[in-house]
C-alpha cells in the first residue's frame, strides 16, 4: 500500500500495456462473477461449466474494442466523465458483438450459444462499474494524497455557466493545491444558488465565507468584463485582507484547451484606475474613415499606434503611417498586417519638422483625414529645451496644418493635453500655441469664399475649394504610454523600490489608451471646425495612493517591504491638471461624455507672425527669448518650478510699476 501511494505522489503515468492488462483483468472477472450469480455460486457447476470458453471469449472481444477506443490511452487519476463514456462503450461494443454471434449461431440452427444472454448481461453491467470505479478511485486517491500538502483556499468570481468546470480545471491545474470554497457574483439571481455543491455568495457576504472558512488566501475573477467601481471594490477588500487576487484569462486563450497555472495573471493597475470604458464609435465613424485615405502623424507612439490599430479595423482607403522612429513604425506595420490583412498600410519615414519630407508625403498620398498625434510630450525634458518643444510642437503642426490647407484636407484632428490648460511648462504651453495656430487658420479658411481653386483671397492667398476642418482634442494621461508613472513604478517595485513619487498630494486624471483614441475617432466625426472636445475625465487619482495600491497589488507591504520616497515637484509641474481654463466655458454635445470648449479666438495673420517671430528663435536656440515670447502669445502661462519663474516675477514688477 506504501508503494501504490508513494507511485502516485511520484505523478508518474502508468504505462499503457499496465493499464490495458488491468482492463482486460476486471473484464475476466466479471465473466466470472456473472457465471457465479447465474448459477447461485455453485462453484462446482461453474467449474464444470463452460467458465473457460466464456473467458477466452470475452477477453478476445475486450481487446479488441479496447484497441478500438484506446480506453489504456487517458490518464488514470485524471480520469472524468469522457473517459468513463468510452470505457463502458468498449465492453457495450464487446458485448453487441457477443449477441451478433448468438443470434447468427440461432439463425443456423444450433441449439447451444456461446455465452448465454443472461450472463452477457451481467458480464456488460459489473465490468462497466468496476472498471468506472477503480479510475474513480484512483482518482480521489490521488487527490486525497495531493491535499496532505498546503492547500490555499480560493474564491471564483463570476464562472456562472462555466463554473463546475472552472472549479474542477483549476484544482487540477494546481494539483489540489487550490480548493474552491466558493462562487462570488453580483447577480443577484445566482446568490444562494450552488455549482457542482460549492454555494455562490454576494459581494457583502465576502466577510461571512472568510470566516466561516477561517483562511480565504486568493479570489480569482472570472468575468472578462467587470465595472471598475465593483473590481475596486473586491480588491481592496481582498488588499485589506491579505488576500491575493489574479485574473483567469477566458476559456478560448486557454493553451490547448487546458488552463496552465501560470496562466493566472496579476491583476493590473489599469483595471482599477478608469470608470467603465465608454466605448464612443459609432456607425457615422465607420462611415467616414472606411472610405477616407487616412494620415497618423506620430504612429509610432502610444497614442498613434492604438489609433492606427482601431482605424485600420474600419478598413479605410489607405491607412499611411508616418514617423521618424523606424523601429518602432516597422513593429506596428508587422502587427497590423497579421491582424488586418484587408486594410491597405503605407508607411513614411519622416519628421514633421522636415517640410520638404512633409510635402512629399502630402503629394504622394493625399490624404483626406489627418491626425496628428507626433508630439514632444515629457514635462521636464522640454522644460530644459524650449526651443526643441517649439520645433516639434509648434512648428511640426504648423506645417502638417498649412499642408493640409494646400491639399485640401477634409479634416485636420490635432492631439493636444489638459497641460494646455493655464500652462505651467513649455510643453503645456507649446501644445497651447499650436491649437491656437490651427483653430486660427480654420476659421480664417472658413471666412475665404470658395469660388473656384485658382480663386485669390483679398491677401493674395490661394482658395482651396474644401473647407479643411480643424479639431482639437484635450485629455489627460493616459494609462501606460510610454514615460507615463505606471510603467515607472512597476520597473521601481521589481527592483525592489523605492517608489518616487514627486509629491504627497499630486493628483492627475487617467484614461485607458483604447479610450484615448475612440474619443479621437468620434471627435473626428462629430467636429465641424473650430471646437476644442473636452473628454469627461472621471475622478482624478492621488498618485501616492496609486503606488501604495500597486505595490499591495504586488504582494508587498507599502512603507516596510517597499518604500515610498517623495522627491519634490519636476521643473514645470503643479500639483493638479485642469480641465478648463477659468476664461474658458463648456457646451454639451450629443454624447454626456463629450463637452466643447469655447475658448478665445485669435487673429490669424497675428498670431501668423507672432509664430514666425518664435520660430526665428528657437532656430537661433535662444531658449530665453523663445520662453519669453510664448508667454507674450500665452498670457496664462505661468511657469511653476522652474527657471523661468523669474520673467512672470519680471512681467509683475513691469506690470505694478506702470500702473
Amino acid at each position: 500500500m506504501y508503494k501504490v501511494r508513494k507511485y502516485l505522489l511520484s505523478h508518474q503515468v502508468a504505462p499503457k500495456w499496465m493499464v490495458f492488462l488491468f482492463d482486460t483483468f476486471i473484464g475476466a472477472l466479471s465473466v466470472i462473477i456473472a457465471n457465479l450469480l447465474r448459477f447461485n455460486f455453485d462453484f462446482k457447476v461453474v467449474l464444470a461449466g463452460t467458465l473457460f470458453t466464456h473467458l477466452i471469449l470475452v477477453i478476445i472481444t475486450n481487446s479488441l474494442f479496447f484497441f478500438v477506443f484506446k480506453t489504456y490511452q487517458g490518464i488514470i487519476r485524471f480520469s472524468g466523465f469522457a473517459e468513463a463514456i468510452r470505457t463502458t462503450t468498449a465492453l457495450f461494443a464487446s458485448f453487441l458483438m457477443l449477441c451478433t454471434i448468438n443470434i447468427g449461431m440461432i439463425a443456423f440452427g444450433q441449439t447451444h450459444v456461446l455465452i448465454p444472454t443472461s450472463i452477457l448481461i451481467i458480464t456488460l453491467l459489473s465490468g462497466s462499474f468496476m472498471m468506472v470505479a477503480y479510475r474513480l478511485i484512483v482518482k480521489t486517491w490521488y487527490r486525497a494524497s495531493l491535499s496532505l500538502g498546503q492547500q490555499t483556499n480560493v474564491l471564483i468570481y463570476g464562472g456562472e455557466i462555466n463554473g463546475s468546470q472552472l472549479k474542477t480545471t483549476i484544482e487540477q491545474a494546481s494539483n489540489q493545491q487550490y480548493k474552491v470554497v466558493g462562487f462570488v457574483d453580483d447577480d443577484p439571481s445566482y446568490v444562494g444558488k450552488t455549482i457542482d455543491n460549492i454555494k455562490i455568495y454576494s459581494l457583502d457576504q465576502l466577510q461571512n465565507v472568510i470566516e466561516e472558512w477561517g483562511e480565504v488566501g486568493m479570489i480569482l475573477f472570472a468575468k472578462p468584463e467587470m465595472e471598475a467601481d465593483v473590481k475596486n471594490q473586491v480588491v481592496d477588500f481582498c488588499l485589506a485582507n491579505d488576500i491575493q487576487v489574479r485574473n483567469i484569462p477566458p476559456i478560448d486563450q486557454w493553451i490547448r484547451g487546458q488552463l496552465n497555472i501560470t496562466q493566472l495573471k496579476e491583476i493590473r493597475i489599469e483595471e482599477l484606475l478608469g470608470r467603465p470604458q465608454i466605448k464612443l464609435q459609432n456607425q457615422q465613424v465607420t462611415d467616414l474613415i472606411s472610405r477616407k485615405r487616412i494620415l497618423i502623424s506620430g504612429a509610432a507612439g502610444s497614442i498613434g499606434s492604438e489609433l492606427a490599430r482601431q482605424v485600420a479595423s474600419i478598413k479605410p482607403s489607405v491607412l499611411v503611417l508616418c514617423d521618424q522612429n523606424e523601429t518602432g513604425l516597422y513593429e506596428l506595420e508587422y502587427e497590423l498586417r497579421n491582424h488586418f490583412p484587408d486594410c491597405s498600410i503605407a508607411l513614411f519615414i519622416g519628421d514633421v519638422r522636415e517640410e520638404s519630407s512633409m510635402e512629399s508625403l502630402f503629394k504622394r498620398f493625399h490624404p483626406q483625414i489627418v491626425f496628428h498625434a507626433a508630439a514632444y510630450k515629457h514635462v521636464p525634458m522640454m522644460e530644459y529645451h524650449p526651443s526643441e518643444a517649439i520645433r516639434n510642437n509648434v512648428m511640426g503642426t504648423k506645417i502638417l496644418a498649412d499642408l493640409s490647407i494646400e491639399y485640401e484636407v477634409e479634416r485636420f484632428l490635432l492631439v493636444s493635453t489638459d497641460k494646455a490648460i493655464n500652462p505651467t511648462n513649455v510643453m503645456g504651453a507649446s501644445k497651447r500655441i499650436a491649437e491656437i495656430y490651427c483653430q486660427s487658420l480654420g476659421n480664417r479658411d472658413k471666412k475665404v469664399v470658395h469660388l473656384a481653386s485658382n480663386a485669390v483671397s483679398e491677401n493674395g492667398l490661394p482658395v482651396h475649394k474644401t473647407h479643411t476642418k480643424f479639431i482639437t482634442t484635450r485629455f489627460g494621461n493616459v494609462l501606460g504610454s510610454n514615460g507615463s508613472v505606471i510603467p515607472r513604478f512597476k520597473e521601481q517595485i521589481a527592483a525592489g523600490g523605492p517608489l518616487t513619487v514627486t509629491h504627497p498630494d499630486i493628483i492627475r486624471f487617467f484614461m485607458t489608451i483604447p479610450e484615448a483614441c475612440s474619443l479621437l475617432l468620434e471627435a473626428v466625426t462629430m467636429g465641424n471646425g473650430g471646437e476644442v472636445l473636452l473628454f469627461d475625465m472621471g475622478e482624478p487619482v492621488r498618485i501616492q495612493d496609486l503606488a501604495r495600491k500597486m505595490i499591495k497589488l504586488a504582494g508587498y507591504v507599502p512603507g516596510k517591504d517597499i518604500e515610498i520616497k517623495f522627491t519634490g515637484l519636476r521643473p514645470g509641474e503643479k500639483l493638479y491638471e485642469e480641465l478648463l481654463n477659468k476664461k474658458e466655458e463648456v457646451v454639451p454635445t450629443h454624447h454626456k461624455k463629450i463637452l466643447i470648449a469655447r475658448v478665445a479666438e485669435y487673429d490669424f495673420y497675428a498670431i501668423n507672425k507672432a509664430i514666425d517671430a518664435l520660430l526665428q528663435e528657437a532656430f537661433q536656440n535662444n531658449d530665453e527669448n523663445v520662453v519669453r515670447q510664448m508667454k507674450r502669445m500665452v498670457p496664462e502661462y505661468i511657469s511653476n518650478n522652474s527657471i523661468y519663474q523669474s520673467f512672470d516675477e519680471m512681467n509683475k514688477t513691469q506690470v505694478t510699476a506702470s500702473n
